[in-house]
């Protein structure tokens, strides 16, 4: 349900967050460096302003929570993009102001502050963005949301998560209250201090539920005839152990002992209700640390950021790591 007195609030939190200086990644008016910013943020893509009146005068704020981040980019002027496929996150693109054309393999979406779009990993998509068109964005890692729906559903992925284009996320008071929450979380900390990596979890746990609870995707219907899944609590107690010593040596025994139950019982909890081993879990997590590092542009060597997560066999970690990404970790870091 609409609630134009609430919105009208968060829009202006919006304002109030996401126009401090220290929140300001970049200001330019320049086509390459505008391009540069913004993919270093999200992904390399081409950039073209259209020929008008307006010229480019880009600026992008930048707020990190954990896997997650909230960006809010405005470019200035009218300007086509083309990204390709998301491939690594899912992107939720609210206009606070003006109209972009958002088009994928399976529709176009005439994107207003009534009509959102969210960018699914696998879809190739082009952008139109108007001159006066005002963004904010939520970029959320693709393996948080595909264990989120293993969660709910109980069961494995049978393909990729794909969201519907269009979202009307002013209607969902669930997702705008989301919204709130996270910005008024931003307005207690500094972008300096380091953040609480048991309520970063959390956090991101909760983005990703929210989207999956509030907007239409593909594995709508299965989540709907679920039963309800409350992950038992020595689930929980593992995954937040495994999620704030994800650097440590951990073993079954350990997360059994801190569950307080059999290793037996652990694993079936795990198996039960997100679809993977404990140990599974632990790895698939490490291995995003590993992508992410290689990809932000501070990695030295392969070998290093490997066994730092816990990798000591780079033979079967470079396979493993190909088969989850495509690529080879020395691809991922030559990219850069």
């Amino acid at each position: 349900m609409y609630d134009s007195r609430i919105n009208n609030s968060l829009f202006r939190l919006v304002d109030q967050e996401f126009s401090q200086s220290e929140r300001l990644l970049f200001s330019s008016g320049n086509v390459t460096e505008v391009c540069d910013a913004v993919g270093q943020v999200m992904k390399s893509h081409s950039l073209s302003v259209k020929e008008d009146r307006t010229k480019l005068d880009a600026r992008m704020h930048f707020l990190q929570l954990g896997e997650i981040s909230v960006s809010r980019l405005h470019y200035g002027a009218s300007v086509d993009i083309e990204p390709g496929a998301m491939k690594e996150f899912f992107l939720v693109q609210m206009p606070l102001s003006g109209r972009a054309v958002i088009e994928s393999p399976h529709s176009v979406v005439d994107s207003t502050t009534n009509l959102a779009s969210v960018l699914s990993p696998d879809d190739s998509v082009s952008m139109q963005w108007k001159p006066n068109v005002d963004q904010l964005m939520i970029k959320i890692p693709k393996p948080l949301i595909e264990r989120t729906v293993v969660g709910i559903t109980g069961h494995a992925l049978h393909e990729t998560v794909r969201f519907d284009l269009g979202f009307e996320w002013q209607r969902s008071r669930e997702w705008t209250s989301l919204l709130w929450y996270l910005l008024t979380y931003a307005a207690q900390i500094s972008p300096f201090e380091n953040q609480n990596s048991l309520i970063l979890g959390q956090l991101e746990q909760l983005v990703a539920t929210c989207l999956l609870s509030c907007h239409s995707h593909n594995y709508s219907a299965n989540a709907a005839k679920s039963k309800p899944s409350i992950r038992p609590r020595h689930v929980r107690i593992a995954q937040s152990y495994i999620d704030a010593h994800l650097n440590e040596d951990i073993t079954a025994e350990r997360l059994a002992g801190v569950a307080g139950v059999s290793v037996r019982s652990l694993y079936g909890g795990f198996k039960d209700f997100l679809g993977i081993s404990p140990m599974q879990y632990l790895r698939n997590l490490r291995m995003e640390k590993v992508h992410s590092e290689l990809q932000g542009g501070q990695a030295q060597s392969v070998t290093g950021v490997a066994m730092k997560w816990g990798f000591s066999h780079m033979g079967r970690f470079s396979v493993a790591y190909k088969n989850r990404y495509g690529e080879s970790p020395s691809e991922s870091l030559r990219r850069l």
